[in-house]
C-alpha cells in the first residue's frame, strides 16, 4: 500500500503565515505575499499543501481554510497541464472525502474546486460523477447538501460536455435521480435540485424532455415553497420552459398566470425579479394576446406598483442627495465608452442605422443592474407594443391616481410608466397629451431630483409629438425647461437632461434653428459646470445638435460661443486619454456643420489627428516586431482620427487642400486601408472618399496602390467595410473618368455579385447600384456587356432614394449602357419604366435622355406591341410616365 502524503510541519507553518498575511489590508504586505506564491508554485508538492490546509486542518479557521482553496483553484487555473499527475490525484481524492466538511464555507469552496478541475474534461475524472451521485442518498445533510452545491456548479459549467457524452449518458441517470430531491425536506437541496435540471431546459436536453411531465408535476408541487431560492428556481425554469416547450404548458397557462401574478408580488425581489420576467418572456409568444388580455386589469397596476424605487435602490442611488454637482465623479463610474464608426457613405436617409435604444427605460446608468423596477417598466413596454391601445382604459385611471400622489416614489414610478408605454400606445395616448405634456413640464421644476430627471426622459419619449405641434403650444417651454435641467444642481438631473436635448434635437433638426442661440449659451455654460462623466454626455449634445441643424451653425456668433470651450478641453486632453473619442467624435460633427467656419481651427485639430494616426502605426508595427516591450495600441485612437479627418475633409470641401499639401497623409491612409481591423479599413475608406471629393489632385497620384486595395475590399460579409469601399470607388470614378477603365475588371464582377444576393442590406444595395452606374458612365462599353445580370435589382434598388447627385450619374450611367446595349434591358424594361417614374425633378439632359430611349423602345416595336406592354403597367406609373414624357 502507497503511503499517503504527508505535510512537514515547518512547510505547512510556513503556508499558514503566508495565507494569514495575504488577508492583511496593507497592499505592499499582499504584494509581497503574491510574490511568494508564484514563487512556491515552482516546488511540486505545493498545492498539496492548500489541499491539506482545506480539508484537513480543521484547527484552523474557516476563512484561511477556504483560502487556501481559492488559492488552489487559481493555480490549477493557471498551471493544469503542467502539475505532476500525482499531485492532481492527491488533490481530486482530498476534494471527494471533503464534499461533507461540517462548514458551509469549506462545502462551498470544495464544490468549486471541483468543478475547476472537472471543467478541464470530466472525462479524466470518471469516478467524480458516480461518487457524487452515491453521495446524495448519504443520511448526513451535509454530505448531501455538499455533493448536491458541486453538482449544481458542474452543471452550470460542464452542461455541454455533459450533454455530449453519448458513451457514457450521465444525464440519463443524474436528471431523474435530481428530480427525486425536488421534494426533499431541505429547502437548501430542493433549490439544488431545481438548479440543476434548470441548467438543461434551453438546450432541450434529450435526458430532461423524456421526464417533462414529472418535471412539471414536481415544479408545481414547488410553486408556493416557503423557501425564496426554490420559488425564484420554479420561477426561473416556468420563464425558460415559455421559450422551448410552450406546448406543455398551454394547458396549465392560467394556473401559471395566476402563480406569476403573485409571484411578481414576492416580498422576496428576487423571486419578483424572476417572475416579472415572465411578462417579458410571453410578450414574445403568438398567444400572448389572447392569453393575457383576462389577467391584464390585475397585471398592469402590479407592474406599475413594480416600477417603484425600493428603499435599497434610494439608498444606491444617493437618491436623498438632492445638490451633488461639485462632487467629483469617481472613475469607476463612467461607463467605458465606444466609439461609433463613421459609417456608412452614400445615401444619407438610409444612414441613421437603428442603434440599441440607449434610455435604459429611463433608468440610471449607476444602477445598471438588472433589477424589479427596470423589469416592470420594460415588461409594460413590450405589452404596450403587443396591446397598443387596449391597455389604456386600465392604466389611465392607474396613471391619474399615481401622477396627483403626494409620495414622490409614487409619482415618480407613475412617470416612468407613463414613458415606457410611448411607444406602443403614442396614437392612443395622443388625446391625453394636450394636458399630460404640460404637466410634466411644470413638475421639471419639482424638488426631488429623481422626479426632475425621469421627467427628462418620459418627455423625450414624446418628443415626436411634441415636434410636430405649433411651437408656441409645448416645444418652447418644454425646451426652456430642459434646458434648465441642463445646468440643474443634480448630476444626475443633468446627464438625464442632456441626453433628453440630444433626443430633442434629432427630432426637432432644423426647427431649434431660431433658438440656437440660446441652446449653445446654455450648453456652453455647462462645460463650466459638469463633473467628468456628465462631460462626455454633453458632447454628445453638442455633436447632435451640430448633425441636426448642419450649416446654420456656420454664424460668427454661434461659432464664438461654441469653438473656445471646445478647443480649450481639446488642448487639455492628452493623446492617451480615451475622453478625446466622444470629443473627437463631437468635433467631427461640428467640423462638418461649421464648413469653411471651421478654417481658423482646422489646422491644429488636422495635424493632431494625423499625429494621433501615426502614433497608433508606429506602436502597431513596434508591437508586433516585439511583443514583449510595446503593448498593442488601442485603435480606437486611429479611427477616432480617421473619422474626424473625414469630417473635416466633407465640411471644409476644397479648403482642405492647403492642409492635405506637404503633410503625409495619404501614405498613413495608405496603410490604414490594409489594417487586420475591419473598423479601421471602414473608416479609412470614408476617408478616402470624402479626400476625393474635396481633393482628387492629392488622390489621383495614389490610385494605382489604392484600387486593388478597394477592390479585395468588397466583400458583402463586412456590411460597413464593403459599403464605405463601394462608396469610395464611385467617388472615384466620376474624378476619373475614361482612366477608370483599367480598374473595371478586378471591381465589376464582385459588384454585380453583391447586388444579386439575397438579404444584401438595403443602404449597400443603393451604394452598389451608384457606383455600377457611375462605373458605367465613365467606362459604358466595359460595363454595358453585362446589363441584364444587374438590371433587375439595380432598377429595383435606386426607386426608393431622393433626387440628388449621385442618383443623377448613376442614371446617366444607366442611359449609356442601355444605348450600346438595348438588348440587356429588354426583359426587364418594365422595371426600367419604373426606376425612370421615380425621379421627381431631372435635370432637363437627363429627361431628354430618359425621353429618347423610351421612345425609341416604343418605336422599335411598334404602337400595338407598345400598347400590350404598357398594359401591364401599375395604373399610378402608366400616367406618372404619361404625363412626363407622353409615352
Amino acid at each position: 500500500m502507497i503511503m499517503a502524503w504527508q505535510p512537514q510541519e515547518e512547510g505547512l507553518r510556513q503556508i499558514i503565515q503566508l495565507l494569514k498575511e495575504s488577508q492583511s489590508p496593507d497592499t505592499v504586505i499582499q504584494r509581497t505575499v503574491q510574490q511568494k506564491l508564484e514563487e512556491l508554485n515552482q516546488v511540486s508538492d505545493f498545492n498539496n499543501y492548500l489541499i491539506f490546509v482545506l480539508t484537513k486542518l480543521t484547527s484552523e479557521d474557516e476563512p484561511t481554510r477556504s483560502l487556501s482553496g481559492l488559492i488552489l483553484k487559481n493555480n490549477i487555473k493557471s498551471h493544469y497541464e503542467n502539475l505532476p499527475p500525482t499531485v492532481t490525484e492527491f488533490v481530486k481524492s482530498e476534494c471527494l472525502t471533503a464534499v461533507g466538511d461540517n462548514s458551509a464555507l469549506i462545502r462551498a469552496t470544495v464544490g468549486i474546486l471541483i468543478t475547476t478541475i472537472a471543467s478541464r474534461g470530466i472525462n479524466t475524472w470518471p469516478e467524480l460523477l458516480p461518487a457524487l451521485c452515491q453521495m446524495l442518498d448519504s443520511a448526513d445533510y451535509n454530505v448531501c447538501e455538499g455533493a448536491f452545491g458541486a453538482l449544481q456548479k458542474i452543471c452550470e459549467d460542464s452542461s455541454e460536455y455533459l450533454e455530449d457524452d453519448r458513451q457514457n449518458k450521465p444525464l440519463d441517470i443524474l436528471i431523474p435521480k435530481f428530480l427525486q430531491f425536488f421534494k426533499h425536506s431541505s429547502p437548501k437541496i430542493r433549490s439544488h435540485a431545481i438548479g440543476c435540471v434548470n441548467q438543461f431546459i434551453v438546450q432541450k436536453t434529450p435526458s430532461l424532455m423524456n421526464h417533462i411531465d414529472v418535471f412539471l408535476e414536481n415544479l408545481f408541487h414547488l410553486a408556493v415553497d416557503d423557501e425564496a431560492e426554490v420559488r425564484k428556481n420554479v420561477c426561473r425554469a416556468i420563464v425558460m420552459l415559455l421559450e422551448v416547450r410552450m406546448d406543455r404548458l398551454l394547458p396549465h397557462l392560467h394556473d401559471i398566470i395566476e402563480y406569476m401574478l403573485l409571484r411578481t408580488q414576492d416580498p422576496d425581489e428576487n423571486v419578483a425579479l424572476e417572475a416579472c420576467e415572465f411578462w417579458l418572456s410571453i410578450a414574445d409568444q403568438q398567444i400572448c394576446k389572447e392569453a393575457l388580455t383576462p389577467y391584464l386589469p390585475r397585471l398592469v397596476p402590479i407592474l406599475v406598483n413594480g416600477m417603484r424605487y425600493s428603499e435599497i435602490d434610494i439608498i444606491l442611488l444617493k437618491g436623498d442627495v438632492e445638490e451633488d454637482e461639485n462632487v467629483p465623479d469617481r472613475e469607476e463610474d463612467i461607463r467605458p465608452r465606444f466609439h461609433k464608426s463613421r459609417n456608412t457613405h452614400g445615401n444619407e436617409e438610409d444612414n441613421n442605422d437603428e442603434e440599441d435604444d440607449d434610455d435604459n427605460l429611463g433608468d440610471d446608468s449607476s444602477l445598471s443592474d438588472w433589477n424589479l423596477r427596470k423589469c416592470s417598466a420594460a415588461a409594460l413596454d413590450v405589452l404596450a407594443n403587443v396591446f397598443k391601445e387596449d391597455i389604456l382604459p386600465i392604466l389611465m385611471p392607474i396613471l391619474k391616481e399615481t401622477l396627483s400622489s403626494t409620495e414622490w416614489e409614487v409619482k415618480e414610478s407613475g412617470i416612468l410608466a407613463l414613458g415606457a408605454i410611448a411607444e406602443g400606445c403614442m396614437n392612443g395616448m395622443i388625446p391625453h397629451l394636450n394636458e399630460l405634456i404640460p404637466y410634466m413640464i411644470n413638475h421639471l421644476s419639482d424638488k426631488k431630483a429623481l422626479v426632475r430627471a425621469i421627467i427628462c426622459w418620459t418627455l423625450s419619449r414624446y418628443c415626436h409629438w411634441v415636434v410636430s405641434q405649433p411651437h408656441e403650444l409645448y416645444l418652447k417651454s418644454m425646451m426652456h425647461e430642459l434646458l434648465k435641467r441642463i445646468l440643474d444642481s443634480n448630476k444626475r438631473v443633468q446627464e438625464a437632461a442632456c441626453s433628453a436635448f440630444a433626443t430633442l434635437e434629432e427630432e426637432a433638426t432644423t426647427e431649434l434653428v431660431p433658438y440656437l442661440g440660446f441652446i449653445l449659451e446654455t450648453l456652453v455654460f455647462a462645460f463650466s459646470k459638469y463633473q467628468h462623466k456628465n462631460l462626455l454626455i454633453l458632447y454628445d449634445a453638442i455633436g447632435t445638435l451640430a448633425d441636426s441643424v448642419g450649416h446654420n451653425l456656420n454664424k460668427p456668433e454661434y461659432i464664438h460661443l461654441l469653438m473656445p470651450p471646445l478647443i480649450q478641453k481639446w488642448n487639455a486632453l492628452k493623446d492617451e486619454d480615451k475622453d478625446l473619442f466622444p470629443l473627437l467624435e463631437c468635433l467631427s460633427s461640428v467640423a462638418t456643420a461649421l464648413q469653411s467656419g471651421f478654417m481658423p481651427y482646422a489646422e491644429p485639430v488636422f495635424k493632431r489627428c494625423i499625429s494621433l494616426v501615426e502614433q497608433t502605426l508606429n506602436q502597431n508595427i513596434a508591437n508586433s516586431q516585439s511583443p514583449d516591450q510595446f503593448d498593442a495600441p488601442d485603435k480606437d485612437f486611429m479611427i477616432v482620427a480617421l473619422d474626424l479627418l473625414s469630417g473635416l475633409a466633407e465640411g471644409l470641401t476644397t479648403f482642405i487642400e492647403s492642409l492635405i499639401n506637404g503633410s503625409n497623409t495619404l501614405q498613413l491612409l495608405y496603410q490604414c486601408m490594409q489594417d487586420p481591423l475591419a473598423e479601421v479599413r471602414q473608416s479609412s475608406f470614408a476617408l478616402l472618399g470624402d479626400l476625393t471629393k474635396a481633393c482628387f489632385q492629392h488622390v489621383h497620384p495614389c490610385i494605382a496602390d489604392f484600387m486593388p486595395i478597394l477592390a479585395q475590399n468588397l466583400n458583402p460579409d463586412h456590411i460597413s467595410v464593403c459599403n464605405n469601399a463601394t462608396w469610395a470607388i464611385g467617388e472615384i470614378a466620376v474624378k476619373l473618368g475614361t482612366e477608370m477603365q483599367p480598374y473595371v475588371p478586378i471591381i465589376l464582377n464582385q459588384l454585380v455579385v453583391t447586388m444579386n444576393r439575397t438579404n444584401t442590406p438595403k443602404t449597400l444595395l443603393e451604394n452598389t447600384a451608384i457606383t455600377i452606374g457611375r462605373l458605367g458612365y465613365v467606362c459604358p462599353q466595359d460595363v454595358a456587356p453585362l446589363l441584364q445580370q444587374f438590371v433587375r435589382m439595380w432598377c429595383t434598388s435606386l426607386r426608393n432614394i431622393r433626387d440628388n447627385d449621385e442618383k443623377d450619374s448613376a442614371f446617366r450611367g444607366m442611359c449609356q449602357m442601355i444605348s450600346l446595349n438595348p438588348g440587356g434591358v429588354v426583359q426587364d424594361f418594365i422595371f426600367f419604366c419604373d426606376a425612370i417614374a421615380s425621379w421627381i425633378n431631372p435635370k432637363d439632359d437627363l429627361k431628354d435622355m430618359f425621353y429618347k430611349i423610351l421612345h425609341g423602345f416604343k418605336n422599335q416595336v411598334g404602337e400595338e406591341n407598345w400598347t400590350r406592354f404598357t398594359d401591364q403597367f401599375p395604373q399610378q406609373l402608366k400616367e406618372r410616365l404619361s404625363t412626363a414624357y407622353g409615352i
